[in-house]
């Protein structure tokens, strides 16, 4: 039974929309017979594999049920009780884990505010501070999003300048990676040129945003970085009995080039419906659009109106500020009709 109109789209979230056809077949090609539980599977092995191939050395992949999870397990192994995290204003981290990485994991965060959601070393020095004042909550490891929540992307430039920074420093870096994928495309690079590379320690690998099912991933580059992991996942109540359907998605992804193909799909949309509605009387756009997200402000009225038709959320109600999100199953006509309605409600000004 099929509650809800599938010819429904939004743009509030790349969460709204499905699995992705291939990561379903994945799942059920994946549920004959048994196997392994808690990761003992074949699946789960092999994506180590699949996760060093993408990274560039051997890595250990941890399965988990969504980024919060992820965000929050790798940074509780990166730390010591005492230890803090450096991260934007604007990190996932911070607004809308619900202070989960305070709450779960008991741990500081030491937020800066950025112009475009990216830090940089002069921007980590603003907390980094304070080393052995038995006073402050110690920083020892910098969080980066990418792409960030204002949907720009580091370059591996810029990340290489923080990782080098942090490390002088004796400090860790984890890179909060929900939109991963969506990076790669905008970059044109392999995962390994903005993370293994350039020094980060830790990812926190996205696949929902991408296509998959509740399948997340922290993969740990350097292994002097994170401890305890097999522990806390249990812990945290991220370790899933039936580990082989969550490997199972991320290697449909990650295999071949489903991860890239969808995510180009996402970004290419967003410049789409970037370009239909830039020009449009009362419309500015405010951001760079660098992956799937496209924040605009709107003339008051038709934000709330155009939500009749089409679901968004507010970004800045301060501002007016709004954002919209593409995704893998984003089309062409679905970004048209957006545009269109766009266009009708602000002719009814």
């Amino acid at each position: 039974m099929t509650l809800h109109d599938p010819t429904l789209r939004g743009f509030a979230s790349d969460n709204y929309a499905g699995i992705h056809p291939e990561v379903l077949a994945a799942i059920a090609a994946a549920n004959e017979g048994h196997q392994v539980a808690y990761g003992e599977d074949l699946y789960t092995t092999r994506l180590q594999d699949v996760m060093a191939e993408h990274f560039g050395r051997d890595v250990e992949a941890f399965c988990v049920f969504n980024g919060t999870g992820a965000n929050v397990l790798a940074l509780q192994s990166m730390l010591p009780p005492w230890g803090a995290v450096v991260c934007a204003e604007t990190a996932h981290v911070n607004t809308d884990e619900n202070g989960a990485p305070e709450r779960v994991a008991g741990i500081k965060l030491l937020t800066v505010p950025t112009p475009d959601g990216r830090l940089t070393p002069e921007l980590v020095d603003r907390q980094a501070w304070g080393w052995g004042d038995e006073h402050r909550a110690q920083p020892l490891v910098v969080s980066i999003t990418q792409t960030t929540e204002l949907g720009t992307c580091y370059t591996p430039e810029q990340v290489a300048a923080i990782c080098a920074h942090a490390h002088e420093r004796g400090m860790r870096v984890h890179m909060d990676g929900a939109r991963i994928a969506n990076a790669a495309a905008s970059l044109d690079l392999p995962l390994r040129a903005f993370t293994t590379d350039v020094g980060v320690d830790v990812v926190s690998f996205g696949g929902t945003k991408n296509g998959a099912l509740a399948a997340e991933a922290v993969v740990v580059l350097d292994p002097e970085a994170s401890t305890g992991l097999t522990y806390l996942r249990k812990m945290n109540m991220q370790l899933a009995s039936k580990m082989r359907f969550a490997s199972a998605q991320l290697l449909a992804l990650l295999e071949g080039d489903l991860w890239l193909r969808s995510a180009s799909h996402a970004n290419a949309m967003a410049q789409r419906l970037r370009d239909a509605v830039i020009d449009l009387p009362g419309v500015e756009v405010v951001r760079p659009v660098e992956s799937n997200a496209v924040f605009a402000i709107l003339p008051d009225g038709v934000a709330d109106r155009l939500r009749e038709r089409f679901r968004f959320y507010d970004w800045d109600e301060a501002t007016g500020e709004v954002r919209w999100m593409c995704a893998f199953d984003t089309s062409e006509s679905d970004v048209d009709a957006f545009a269109g309605a766009l266009r009708e409600e602000l002719a009814r000004r």
